[in-house]
């Protein structure tokens, strides 16, 4: 059962990393795009990733605990 929660676990972690590159990418965008919305966009950023990587760490956790 080990196996399986570390494997949960890092399928946790490859979705955060997908889903934060994503948000850094689309910031990128806009602030290239839109230079004077640059403070918004990256404090949008910054929380959207903040929920993420709590997201990613609940589910390495539970993963873990499950093992």
């Amino acid at each position: 059962m080990t196996g399986l929660a570390a494997i949960g676990a890092g399928i946790a972690v490859l979705g955060a990393g997908m889903g934060i590159g994503k948000i850094g990418s689309s910031a990128m965008d806009a602030m290239a795009r839109q230079p004077e919305a640059a403070s918004k966009i990256q404090t949008g950023m910054i929380i959207s990733a903040a929920l993420i990587e709590g997201v990613a760490l609940f589910g390495v956790v539970v993963g873990l605990l499950q093992g």
